[in-house]
């Protein structure tokens, strides 16, 4: 670890919480429908012109019910769409390769990936998917799926800020000024930015270029038999899919390679960027969350339990990449940082992000459930993998997806609540309402549905013969990479292990079906616990009431969270990454 690394992970964090506060405030603003300094003026019209194509009233607010079926009833057109779209690309426009139409289990499980917020890509982007099926599928459904999120997160907020209310919103309302006045904007401006730095933005055919020197191996002969003089560079239009992936944590990538491409993120600046905008809204939602509920205090206390974790994650992934690996060492190979060499485990790496830069990267994607990668998980020494695949067990909790990254945080907010409320022998209480049995038994079933899902899939996969056919590598490795997957799918992360053959009709299928399952099992919940708030009566506090808003809350849901986790995944952690660190370190 050096000086300049650590400095990199602080200074991220230091930017992040400095832009929290000011676009928290204008989320807030745009979902209590308070003017926006004159661009409620350009895009008001568009809304409205919305609102009367689809017959939206949008005066009109729904109960919880109303409004869970609003989103399964968007999120399962949305499904059908992007399928269709797929199985028909070879015979619609767009198309410059003339690619053809998507296996169909490839295109339910990359259907039910993008409308689910997930992203999870099981084929190569750049030899797949036509421009229209990136743009009009692919690009329009990280905006959706993002917005659907942050819809589900503002209901809840309204739920726990009302007073004896009925109803907590109206879904359409919320979806559309989600979409139009915050994903549209930052994205406008950041596909610029990016595009300014060399991420490529075009409608051009793949381009043909020969190689400045011609493919062949150590000895000076021809690969195969033949001389390579010539390559293929794919392209497409980038910049405007990474701006969105990012800033929706939706994640997937343009390319097969993600982040780590040098079209989608040519430079360490635009590595920070990216970082940035995967992180910037799920933290600024806490601000949120505090002015919506006229108590900053409390989304304060909510962000500074994210960072702890998250800090602490990225410094562990970073001390255990810098460390390097002890049978590389063996070799003869030095691993120790110097000014021209960033020592440690390089494998996997880009050079020009080095072992700081993809530690920071690896712990904001899986924390935050966006799933882009600019380095390979696969190729990190056993404890490396380890802190994406552990962070991604939380739930989505530490900072999490747009909107469902908070909603889960306030869930586990509602059990530290009932867990303190039952030692010191009181009712609990969150924000002056009263936490009774229903809530308790809602925010079980959001705490216990993740680790089923992804348990349970991941036993099946390693009995039966179609999962074990797609494990690369042997032993805890193969393990580790199984458990990756499901926990991805299982989280809505669309991150990668890497190593594993996901593309087949078994994985496409369990994996289509992992994400379903803990997209909507758990929103549904959600939303029934945000009906039940809202319906609750202010009660004053009193002497026995537990502070919301301190360092000793803080700490008491941080330890609730990894106690959760710890207890849940622990054994399954024991038989992949902690097992193959003893064997690298010599153990049998």
């Amino acid at each position: 670890m050096t000086a300049n690394g650590l400095l990199q992970i602080f200074l991220f964090i230091a930017v992040l919480v400095a832009v929290a506060k000011p676009l928290g405030a204008y989320m807030a603003r745009v979902y209590e429908g308070r003017p926006l300094w004159g661009l409620d003026r350009v895009l008001g019209p568009v809304e409205r012109l919305i609102y009367r194509m689809t017959g939206v009233r949008p005066e009109e607010e729904m109960d919880w019910k109303v409004y869970a079926l609003a989103v399964l009833l968007f999120s399962a057109a949305s499904v059908l769409g992007l399928y269709l779209l797929q199985r028909l690309q070879g015979s619609l426009p767009l198309n410059p390769q003339k690619l053809g139409a998507v296996s169909p289990d490839s295109s339910f499980n990359t259907a039910v990936s993008f409308a689910t917020n997930t992203n999870w890509q099981a084929y190569a982007g750049e030899t797949t998917m036509s421009y229209l099926t990136q743009m009009a599928g692919l690009a329009v459904h990280n905006f959706v799926s993002a917005a659907t999120g942050m819809a589900v997160l503002i209901a809840f907020i309204r739920g726990l800020a009302r007073r004896q209310a009925a109803t907590i919103g109206n879904f359409w309302v919320d979806l559309t000024r989600g979409t139009l006045y915050i994903l549209l904007p930052l994205s406008f401006v950041l596909a610029l930015v990016l595009a300014s730095q060399g991420v490529i933005q075009t409608f051009s055919v793949y381009k043909t270029v020969p190689l400045v020197e011609t493919t062949q191996n150590a000895d000076g002969k021809a690969v195969a038999g033949q001389m390579i003089t010539r390559q293929t560079i794919a392209l497409g239009p980038v910049a405007s899919q990474m701006a969105i992936k990012h800033l929706g944590t939706n994640g997937g990538g343009f390319f097969n390679a993600n982040a780590a491409h040098p079209f989608e993120s040519p430079s360490p600046f635009t590595d920070l960027l990216l970082i940035l905008a995967e992180t910037v809204i799920a933290a600024a939602l806490c601000y949120t969350f505090g002015k919506m509920v006229e108590d900053t205090r409390q989304g304060w206390a909510i962000l500074a339990a994210m960072l702890i974790v998250l800090v602490g994650f990225q410094l562990f992934g970073y001390w255990a990449e810098a460390a390097g690996n002890p049978k590389i060492a063996a070799l003869g190979v030095d691993q120790t940082a110097t000014p021209l060499n960033p020592g440690g485990n390089m494998e996997g790496k880009e050079v020009r992000f080095g072992i700081a830069r993809s530690a920071l990267f690896a712990a904001a994607t899986t924390a935050t459930s966006c799933g882009a990668v600019n380095s390979m998980h696969d190729s990190f020494t056993p404890l490396g993998g380890l802190m994406p695949l552990f962070l991604m067990q939380f739930s989505e909790t530490i900072l999490g997806g747009v909107g469902s990254g908070l909603y889960g945080m306030l869930t586990f907010v509602i059990v530290a609540v009932f867990i303190a409320g039952l030692m010191v022998g009181r009712t609990p209480e969150y924000l002056g309402k009263k936490i009774e049995s229903y809530e308790v038994k809602m925010a079980s079933l959001i705490v216990l549905i993740m680790p089923l899902t992804v348990l349970l899939f991941t036993a099946l996969a390693v009995v039966v013969e179609p999962g074990l056919k797609g494990i690369a590598n042997p032993g805890a490795h193969g393990f580790s990479e199984i458990l990756y997957a499901y926990s991805s799918m299982g989280n809505n992360n669309g991150s990668a292990f890497a190593g594993l053959s996901a593309n087949t009709p078994f994985y496409n299928v369990t994996g289509a079906f992992a994400m379903l399952f803990s997209r909507f099992w758990l929103l549904v919940p959600t939303l029934a616990i945000a009906g039940s708030m809202a319906k609750k009566k202010l009660v004053p506090a009193g002497a026995g009431t537990l502070p919301t808003h301190t360092p000793l809350f803080v700490v008491l849901l941080i330890g609730v969270i990894v106690l959760v986790g710890a207890l849940t995944f622990f054994p399954a952690l024991a038989l992949g990454p902690i097992v193959e660190h003893l064997q690298m370190m010599g153990g049998n």
